[in-house]
């Protein structure tokens, strides 16, 4: 919920934006913006900034970190990022919209989306005659997905506000969640919980993927390529001993404790977020046509998305097939 609020969220633009970056500094000149404050779902990105595997690779990589009040789309259209970490709804919207932007990776195999219940659950089938607390963009992503598989109705439905107080008082409640960050308030708490990830159950999208202009990917291919192979090594790295990815996290986001990026560090393995799906066979970054094909239908059958929209150019399978960083 929150990766894709991210990017729909209103934009505030300026002629010079106060993002917190971080640089290396040698060859070709990227700049990538991200989703939300530095966090461990970026980690391999900083990690491949830290440890120098962009500079390997010829790379002079600037991360520029998002927020509740940027738009990354914006400003991949005007010119401020080359690439921003985006979601396949924004994409395709932005394809059905006339908007020529282009996915080259998929960082994570599956949406962390998901959902946080008391202990008493079982499964997400289980939630008839639960309250289950719902923010506004999950209404135009996850919702119609849970409802139409599990026979949901909007009735059962609550606004969620970003305060677990309503959660934490009542057992009858569940909340969409995202995996480090609900549950890890929920562990602080005291509460005992069940976190169940949509993909789990059929939820398609991928998340945390790399997404340019055309115009900037059919011009640089080899900087592209580059670039995708380094970040997917970044995160092989940051999976193996994520202590220099996340000192950098730390510099552009001082509020981020070591706690909470231990605790996303283990749900990215946990989930498998970065090597599971087709990443365990096909490498980490690994996207195919029928996984977007899947995600497609989905907005298709939600009115998410006009008929007929054309999905496929959306992205391109070229650059994660070429780079083979094997989990």
């Amino acid at each position: 919920m929150r990766l894709f609020r991210r990017f729909f969220h209103t934009a505030v633009l300026a002629t010079t934006f106060g993002f917190a970056a971080t640089q290396a500094h040698a060859g070709d000149r990227v700049t990538v913006l991200t989703s939300w404050y530095a966090q461990a779902e970026h980690g391999g990105f900083y990690q491949a900034l830290a440890t120098g595997l962009y500079e390997k690779a010829g790379l002079d990589v600037t991360i520029k970190m998002g927020g509740p009040q940027v738009n990354g789309m914006q400003l991949l259209v005007g010119g401020q990022a080359d690439f921003i970490l985006g979601y396949d709804f924004q994409v395709l919207s932005s394809v059905e919209a006339g908007i020529p932007v282009e996915t080259v990776a998929a960082s994570f195999q599956f949406d962390p989306q998901g959902m946080l219940t008391h202990d008493d659950v079982k499964s997400l089938s289980d939630l008839k005659g639960k309250t289950i607390l719902v923010a506004g963009s999950g209404r135009t992503s996850w919702w119609p997905w849970l409802k139409g598989k599990y026979g949901y109705v909007d009735a059962q439905t609550r606004p969620y506000t970003f305060n677990l107080q309503p959660f934490f008082v009542d057992r009858n409640v569940a909340m969409q969640a995202y995996p480090s960050s609900e549950p890890f308030q929920a562990e602080r708490a005291n509460v005992r919980t069940h976190f169940f990830l949509f993909a789990d159950d059929g939820y398609p999208p991928y998340n945390t993927t790399i997404v340019g202009l055309k115009k900037t990917i059919d011009a640089k291919p080899d900087v592209v390529a580059r670039f995708v192979k380094a970040s997917m090594e970044g995160w092989k790295s940051y999976l193996a001993d994520p202590a220099p990815g996340n000192a950098l996290i730390k510099k552009d986001n001082p509020e981020m404790t070591d706690a909470q990026l231990a605790f996303g560090v283990a749900q990215l393995k946990a989930l498998k977020l970065v090597t599971g799906g087709d990443a365990a066979t096909l490498g980490i970054g690994a996207m195919t046509d029928a996984r977007w094909k899947k995600t497609y239908d989905y907005m298709v059958s939600a009115k998410l998305l006009k008929a007929g929209t054309d999905y496929k150019s959306a992205y391109t399978l070229k650059y994660v097939q070429d780079a083979k960083v094997m989990p």
